[in-house]
């Protein structure tokens, strides 16, 4: 063996970096705080025309490049344009993150450039007409043009640097928080409560247990993240969850795939339905809100039965979506407390339900805190709430989450997911938590809206 001189006694080790600036779950809270602060800036400045730079590529019928490009108009309010400097505003913030955290960001702007246009890619493909009319959005895109690559030539070595998955997401949850305002969720008050934070714990348990003891799963984490992601509000609880519980990338992968297959049915399936056997539109907005998987998927569903449908729809969805942070810090009892010692047979520690608790959550809490304050007590706060989460963060949040997919996509391998369909129990066990779930929110529904609380009386 080579010999290997002793460090001199002026040598010090690599200071080591703080977790505040290391972890995902705080880089997620700063980064999102520093968007939403500057969008808040601009705002004021300058007004609704802050965002108007900022975009993703439209709708096109027989040529992409009319999603990138709008003949007549200059190039700087294209759609190409607007996608761009999104891109660059995400890649500045997040090589300059990298480098706090001590990586190198030349490697990660050298792979996030083919990241970003894989995304730019997925925009474009969701963006034609016919396709947008079936509600197959971007996500679906994302995760196949991802999927494709990983399973075919594999994902180049220099590109992993910016394959930075839970980053990406956990930052667009920050944002995400902005958008969760307090005034808004209660204007349906007690009933929109109803249907979503009663039917939605139920589920999750029974699913879970159902997995468990019926099923027989060979693995907990798979099971909680896809009860988890089919009964809270899709994507975002499943990212929550497996950071809690700890869960395998794969297993995420295959319970996020679970999801987006099944919202395209759903989205697609009951408004059908509901048309046919006549519902009222709170109960069918509540409905729609309290079992399909997406917001945007409840928003387009609910706008094919009229205005107060998708209304309901979405201000339903949104209530649940605050459910997140509940879900997510109670999986990390429960596996501190009771699955991890019961597995491994050693006790855990307190303190590891605070080191399991995804940190993010709390970025998400305070956003929406805030933003619910500065909409109903600052003066002139509804315009700049508006303002700064239609203009600016909700573009950027839809990047990252496009990003986000990307990269799941580019991390999985089916020779690895596999092992996990084996037997079909992760389909089986969707489908009957799904089932459960439409019949409880049918039945909340109904009897929120149609009994206790009709409409003009809540």
């Amino acid at each position: 063996m080579p010999y290997t001189p002793p460090k001199s006694p002026t040598e010090s080790p690599e200071p080591q970096r703080s977790a505040l600036i290391t972890h995902d779950d705080w880089l997620a809270i700063w980064c999102g705080g520093l968007i939403l602060a500057v969008a808040v800036v601009l705002v004021s400045m300058c007004g609704k025309s802050a965002g108007e730079y900022l975009g993703k590529p439209g709708s096109w019928r027989t040529s992409p490049a009319e999603g990138l490009y709008t003949a007549g108009s200059e190039f700087l309010s294209t759609p190409l344009s607007g996608s761009l400097v999104a891109g660059g505003v995400i890649a500045a913030l997040f090589s300059i993150a990298q480098a706090v955290r001590g990586r190198n960001p030349i490697q990660f702007l050298a792979g996030y450039l083919i990241v970003f246009l894989l995304a730019l890619a997925a925009y474009v493909l969701a963006g034609q007409e016919i396709i947008k009319a079936y509600n197959l959005e971007y996500a679906l895109w994302a995760l196949l043009v991802g999927l494709i690559i990983s399973n075919t030539i594999g994902t180049p070595k220099f590109v992993k640097p910016a394959v930075l998955t839970e980053f990406y997401i956990k930052t667009g949850l920050v944002l995400l928080g902005a958008e969760v305002l307090m005034s808004k969720l209660l204007e349906l008050g007690l009933p929109g409560i109803g249907v979503a934070w009663v039917v939605t714990p139920i589920v999750l348990i029974t699913t879970f247990w159902f997995g468990q003891r019926v099923l027989k799963m060979s693995s907990p984490t798979l099971n909680i993240v896809i009860s988890a992601d089919m009964s809270v509000c899709g994507v975002s609880a499943a990212i929550a969850t497996a950071a809690a519980c700890r869960a395998k990338k794969e297993e995420l992968s295959l319970a996020i795939s679970l999801s987006l297959t099944f919202t395209v049915v759903m989205m697609a399936v009951m408004p059908v339905i509901i048309k046919l056997i006549g519902l009222e539109p709170y109960i069918a907005g509540a409905w729609l809100g309290g079992t399909i998987d997406a917001t945007g998927a409840v928003a387009a569903a609910g706008a094919t039965l009229g205005e107060t449908a998708a209304q309901v729809a979405v201000t339903v969805k949104m209530i649940q979506n605050i459910l997140i942070g509940v879900t997510s810090f109670a999986v990390a009892v429960y596996w501190t407390v009771f699955v991890d010692p019961d597995r491994t047979g050693e006790r855990v520690g307190v303190g590891e339900i605070w080191r399991r608790f995804p940190k993010f959550v709390l970025g998400f809490l305070a956003a929406s805190i805030v933003f619910s304050f500065i909409y109903a007590q600052v003066p002139g706060g509804e315009e700049l709430t508006s303002g700064v989460i239609k203009g600016l963060t909700k573009t950027i949040r839809g990047w990252l989450f496009c990003l986000a997919f990307v990269c799941i996509g580019l991390e999985t391998n089916f020779r690895e997911l596999l092992p996990q369909l084996k037997g079909g129990k992760p389909l089986v066990l969707y489908v009957c938590g799904q089932s459960l779930n439409l019949c409880l929110t049918l039945l909340m529904a109904w009897l929120m809206y149609g009994v206790l609380f009709p409409p003009g009386t809540n």
